[in-house]
């Protein structure tokens, strides 16, 4: 879904697991909940509050090989 990027939850070298919140949007009044697909360590943030953003594009990189336990 594209809306306006309200919060991002995570940033460099953060780990994460498979269905944490990493970034919130907004759309249609409407805040959505984006989770990660995977675990792993957070490798890029592509986007920053207040970008809007297409559905589909990139948001967060995980290195999925950098993953803890």
């Amino acid at each position: 879904m594209s809306g306006i990027v309200a919060r991002v939850l995570v940033e460099p070298g953060t780990p994460v697991q498979a269905g944490d919140t990493v970034v919130v949007l907004e759309s249609m009044k409407m805040e959505i909940a984006v989770v990660a697909e995977q675990g792993g360590v957070v490798k890029e943030v592509r986007v920053h509050e207040g970008d809007f953003v297409e559905e589909g594009a990139p948001l967060v990189v995980l290195d999925a090989h950098r993953a803890e336990s």
